[in-house]
């Protein structure tokens, strides 16, 4: 049996793929996640996805918007708070990678010392990625 790890931070696309049942969710990642004692989601994930099935990039996760709280609760999930001090790392962090979401994951992540479930590697080497 796995090391069972204090706290993971799920990549927004993880945590829709978690809720989708999507197989593109990595053995490793589903591990991580179930060892998990607390799985963190970022507000800015909601915002991603809703912003995305808006404009129509993610239809299949549009049905499940105005419940995506309730799911997160059901998953038994904790939303991340997003304070003034993470959102002043996310603008200022000297990486320079542009995404605004990616900036704000990588900082909650730096900001709670978690490691984030991701299939982007643009992260690497900047926090701890688990995939």
């Amino acid at each position: 049996m796995g090391r069972r790890v204090r706290g993971v931070l799920l990549d927004t696309h993880a945590w829709a793929w978690s809720m989708l049942g999507d197989k593109s969710l990595s053995e490793k990642a589903q591990a991580a996640i179930h060892s998990a004692e607390t799985v963190f989601v970022s507000p800015i994930s909601f915002f991603e996805i809703a912003q995305k099935a808006r404009i129509g990039k993610w239809p299949q996760i549009e049905p499940l918007i105005e419940r995506l709280p309730d799911i997160l609760r059901r998953q038994g999930g904790s939303v991340a708070s997003l304070g003034p001090e993470i959102a002043l790392n996310a603008g200022a962090m000297p990486w320079s990678h542009r995404d605004p979401f990616d900036r704000f994951l990588a900082a909650t992540a730096m900001h709670y010392g978690l490691p984030l479930v991701s299939a982007d590697t643009i992260f690497d080497g900047l926090i701890a990625r688990i995939w």
